[in-house]
């Protein structure tokens, strides 16, 4: 009764959809859960107008944010961090010895008794979404705790002989790391680097691809976090001399969140890097990835192959993962066997068989790919050919019918073909079973809502390996929206699948590029400049410049030659591949990123 009762209110203050009302009523009493949360959990309707249509129910005030600035820390103290995100209630202030509390449910209030009885004062309630709530509690712990951890006074070192176990009990530790995971999902961290110095420990956070100091705690305290860290992954915490790796499962605001935990001991102590990997997060999709429209449909081509081998290049963190697995994605259908085998599994894909590999048992590339041959595969992706035995497996399978993606560590896509010769694998075999190789970098984009317009320079120009009169063309070949492109015939697809081949895709060019003052054909390139919404930084997430070397005739015969790299390049460039600066200036002439991300992704290119 008390479900309906408060979905009747929900309805008739317009926070829920009428027709949605039994659907979530069913839901939530199948589930046993508040039927708030159901909604909340289902995207039915957005936390804010529940909660304000609740509060206009019982009179209650409502904010959208919370100031933590302004909370005394006195009233923190009274109120367990435990009690605080169990009720999602927080004192925010006090007026005339009355607390002010901000609440995310205005209809219990059985907490604000309990809060009454902790406090020793009266409460008025405040209502505000749960997620302003919790993250104003925790950015209100974490000044608590950091206090907590910089407390120690100059010379005062903790006793390292005491025991870890009580050591890593102590609250403010626990909290304070528990709060370095909130605080990387908050800032789409993608690392946690917890390193040692002379006096203090620093936390630092890689964000799209750049480290930014976090927090700091004080040297005496480090015992206490690495052995946390350590108890949370499964480590030995009594081992402190070799270098230990281990996973983190954490759940974040309701995203389930996996960590990698490397270890390695130093000269001032044990330093931690941390991997976070959302395991909730949405794939991306090729057309997602940021490909030019011809380079897309290319790949798509190439990926519906029935046999071969595709590579995709780069160093570590360039995106290569997600390409491949964006290109299963697309591949993936019920008629197909799609076997991985990946070092470690990033993320989980439904309907495909993923094998992580295990070498302290013998559970290797090589191994894992040799035992695929006998599951009657069609696609194979291997995570990473790294020696001859692997790659001789790879092309055999691709030569006996069987499409294998798989990645390697090279600055460009020319240099994979050489890295195969250094591994010993024959020319004749490359050149009959290799299909294209793409090779990737990352760089930033540029924030949308501070980005600054700019005409560029001839020395911007040339640094992109471009001329004014080159650059001009391509300016006016962008600007001219919507673009159709038709992509190549390839082999029909299952009927299931529902794609129409050989469709129009429409491509529209971006806004950004913009008619300069000089005339309708002036470029405009963008840079950074930092705001609110990107943290001061001018950039905001990153994207992918690509450069698809095509194993054709021409290249082939140089394969045959044992042809360098740079001569496979000057090849390939001649048959009109686009090198990866070719690819970043065509994202600065978008105004996706800028001239100093793309030279500094591409730094090692020989540009002409």
């Amino acid at each position: 009764m008390e479900q309906r009762y408060v979905g009747e209110i929900l309805v008739r203050r317009g926070a829920l959809p009428p027709e949605k009302l039994e659907e979530v009523l069913t839901l939530a009493h199948e589930r046993g859960s508040r039927l708030t949360d159901v909604i909340i959990a289902g995207r039915v309707v957005d936390e804010s107008l529940i909660v304000r249509a609740l509060a206009d129910e019982v009179g209650l005030p409502f904010v959208d944010k919370l100031r933590v600035e302004s909370v005394p820390q006195e009233l923190i103290e009274l109120v367990p961090i435990s009690f605080a995100r169990q009720n999602r209630v927080l004192p925010i202030g006090e007026v005339d010895g009355v607390v002010q509390v901000a609440v995310a449910d205005p209809l219990d209030s059985f907490a604000l008794d309990d809060l009454r009885t902790l406090l020793n004062r009266p409460v008025v309630a405040i209502a505000a979404p749960g997620e302003a709530i919790e993250d104003a509690i925790n950015r209100l712990y974490e000044r608590k705790d950091e206090n907590a951890l910089s407390e120690a006074k100059e010379g005062e070192e903790i006793e390292e002989l005491q025991d870890l176990i009580d050591m890593t009990d102590e609250a403010p530790v626990i909290r304070w790391v528990n709060n370095l995971f909130y605080n990387a999902a908050r800032d789409r961290a993608s690392d946690i680097h917890i390193e040692p110095g002379d006096r203090e420990v620093v936390v630092r956070y890689r964000i799209d691809g750049d480290l930014y100091k976090s927090k700091t705690a004080h040297k005496g305290f480090l015992p206490s976090i690495v052995a946390r860290v350590k108890i949370e992954a499964g480590l030995n915490i009594a081992e402190k001399r070799l270098p230990q790796d281990g996973r983190i499962t954490k759940k974040i605001q309701g995203r389930v969140m996996d960590v990698r935990v490397s270890t390695i001991p130093t000269a001032k102590g044990e330093r931690i890097v941390m991997r976070l990997l959302d395991k909730e997060k949405v794939l991306l999709d090729l057309p997602d990835l940021g490909f030019d429209p011809d380079l897309l449909s290319l790949m798509e081509h190439l990926i519906t192959r029935p046999n071969g081998i595709i590579l995709v290049t780069g160093p570590t963190g360039a995106g290569k993962t997600t390409t491949l697995y964006a290109c299963l994605n697309k591949v993936n259908r019920p008629d197909l066997n799609i076997l991985t085998v990946e070092d470690p599994v990033e993320y989980e894909l439904p309907g495909i068989g993923q094998m992580q590999i295990q070498p302290k048992i013998g559970l290797t590339f090589a191994s894992g790919l040799r035992a695929f041959l006998r599951q009657d595969p069609d696609v194979i992706m291997v995570g990473e050919i790294r020696d001859q035995e692997t790659a001789d497996i790879a092309i055999n399978a691709s030569l006996t019918g069987h499409l294998v993606l798989s990645t390697l560590h090279t600055n460009d896509a020319a240099g994979a073909i050489t890295r195969l010769f250094d591994m010993g694998v024959q020319p004749f075999l490359i050149s009959s079973s290799l299909l294209a190789v793409l090779a990737q970098r990352l760089v930033r984009r540029l924030c949308p809502a501070c980005r600054q317009p700019y005409a560029p320079s001839d020395a911007d120009i040339q640094s992109l390996g471009l001329d004014r009169a080159t650059l001009l063309k391509q300016f006016e070949a962008h600007a001219k929206a919507p673009v159709l492109s038709t992509p190549p015939k390839a082999p029909p697809k299952a009927e299931e699948d529902g794609d129409v081949e050989n469709e129009p895709t429409q491509v529209t060019a971006l806004s950004s590029i913009t008619i300069g003052a000089k005339g309708p054909s002036e470029p405009v390139f963008y840079r950074p400049v930092g705001c609110s919404a990107c943290a001061g930084t001018g950039y905001r997430g990153r994207l992918g410049i690509y450069e698809l070397l095509l194993i054709e005739e021409p290249i082939r015969r140089a394969i045959l030659a044992n042809s360098d790299s740079n001569n496979i390049t000057k090849v390939a460039v001649q048959r009109g591949m686009r090198t990866l600066r070719d690819d970043g200036a065509r994202q600065v002439l978008l105004g996706r990123t800028s001239v100093e991300d793309v030279i500094a992704a591409t730094q090692a290119e020989d540009v002409e």
